[in-house]
């Protein structure tokens, strides 16, 4: 660190006989520094600063001889600081400043040891353009397109029909009567959350930014509207600021943006979840038309109604054409068909059944008529006889029944007795 003695400043100070302390936490009443030397102290702190680039807005300009006093305000914040400016710097600049002109200046703080008083030189002091405006906004645009922070996949989606909209706007201002009266037109019963704040100067960023806040905590709010009637590319400006971009980005309720009109482009147009071309726009995006809802209610009821009819028409159709048909017609000829089948079914079941009995009782005729000419009482009906012993052995040679034997004769007719008489020339028995 450079010492105070290098720059012209005495480490310690003889003063009537004593020692000035060497820092300012070892002064006291009774050992207080002199005035010169805490004035030269601060010059030296001062001087050590180095110059630095500053942007604002010129809101005072006074020009004394060769030289030019200037008070430059903050874009953003209510901060001013006066500048001092030889005539020869200020003349060096692109285009005469005037009041309200947005500069960039080097400064370099300056501490006047005889009057105690701080100044700030300015060594140069630049107009900034449009171009230079377009150009920075340009480059916050590409920082916050590559964090995705303008991607459509984290837009959110508007609800159909909004309970209660915040509106953010300036203070009376034709862009509220616009958004609400061109609301009301298209939903009357559309209710508003109204936040009026400034929407251009140094508080602009600030209050849009505290009133978007306050909106989007409310859980009554559906979707915010951020509104403005167009001006210049400078009173657009804080819609542009990274501040209030993010601040669009982070927030939970839908976001639309109604800045300026068609040709106005805002980074908020950008981030908002809905850009609208104008506050009118906007009034026509966020709330339906009453009149266009109850057409669609309309052309929707007669299209169900239609339909309905079609759908009855065909069924009863269907129903007529089920009823003509001879099942349902007549449905006793069901019965009569299939009784007509079972009679025809049994008289032919009958048919085959007797023509089997028939055709076996003839067989069963022949067999016994087969069976009985087969039979010993056929022969004994032709004549012939069986002649047996009275044991009854049947006599088959005539040498079995001896001279005298009793004899058993069976006829057709019945049976009688009957004598051998021995002779045996195979005669006929007597």
């Amino acid at each position: 660190m450079t010492s105070e003695a290098e720059h012209g400043v005495p480490a310690a100070v003889e003063r009537s006989g004593s020692t000035v302390p060497e820092t300012a936490a070892e002064t006291s009443p009774d050992s207080p520094w002199p005035l010169h030397l805490l004035s030269q102290k601060l010059k030296a702190h001062i001087d050590r600063a180095p110059a630095a680039w500053v942007e604002g807005q010129v809101i005072e300009l006074n020009r004394r001889a060769g030289m030019c006093f200037i008070t430059l305000r903050d874009v953003d914040s209510e901060v001013s600081l006066s500048l001092s400016v030889f005539s020869s710097v200020l003349d060096r600049a692109s285009s005469p400043l005037e009041r309200g002109s947005r500069v960039v200046a080097r400064l370099k703080p300056d501490f006047w040891l005889k009057t105690g008083r701080l100044s700030m030189q300015t060594s140069d002091i630049r107009p900034v353009g449009i171009g230079d405006l377009l150009a920075r906004i340009e480059r916050l645009r590409q920082v916050l397109a590559g964090e995705g922070l303008f991607s459509p996949a984290r837009k959110k989606r508007l609800p159909l029909l909004p309970h209660r909209i915040g509106l953010i706007t300036g203070r009376d201002s034709d862009a509220m009567k616009d958004v609400m009266r061109n609301a009301a037109l298209r939903w009357p019963a559309v209710e508003f959350e109204v936040r009026e704040v400034a929407v251009q100067g140094v508080n602009s960023v600030a209050q849009v930014t505290a009133a978007l806040a306050e909106l989007d905590r409310d859980p009554e709010i559906d979707v915010i509207v951020i509104a403005r009637g167009g001006g210049a590319l400078e009173d657009l400006l804080p819609f542009s600021d990274e501040t209030l971009v993010r601040a669009v980005a982070a927030a939970g309720t839908p976001v639309v943006s109604a800045i300026g009109h068609e040709a106005d482009r805002p980074l908020l147009d950008e981030v908002a979840d809905l850009r609208a071309s104008t506050p009118t726009d906007a009034a026509k995006r966020v709330v339906p038309d009453v009149s266009e809802e109850l057409e669609r209610i309309r052309y929707a009821r007669g299209s169900l109604e239609r339909s309905i009819r079609v759908l009855v028409h065909r069924e009863s159709e269907s129903l007529t054409n089920l009823r003509s048909r001879p099942s349902l017609a007549r449905p006793e000829g069901m019965i009569e068909v299939r009784e007509a089948d079972l009679e025809r079914l049994r008289s032919r079941s009958l048919r085959s059944t007797t023509a089997v009995v028939e055709r076996d009782a003839d067989v069963v005729h022949h067999l016994r008529e087969r069976v009985r000419s087969l039979s010993p009482q056929r022969t004994l009906d032709r004549g012939y006889a069986v002649v047996q012993l009275i044991d009854g052995t049947v006599v088959r040679e005539p040498g079995e029944a001896h001279g005298g034997a009793a004899l058993r004769i069976r006829v057709a007719g019945g049976q009688f007795g009957a004598v051998a008489d021995g002779d045996h020339d195979g005669g006929a028995p007597a």
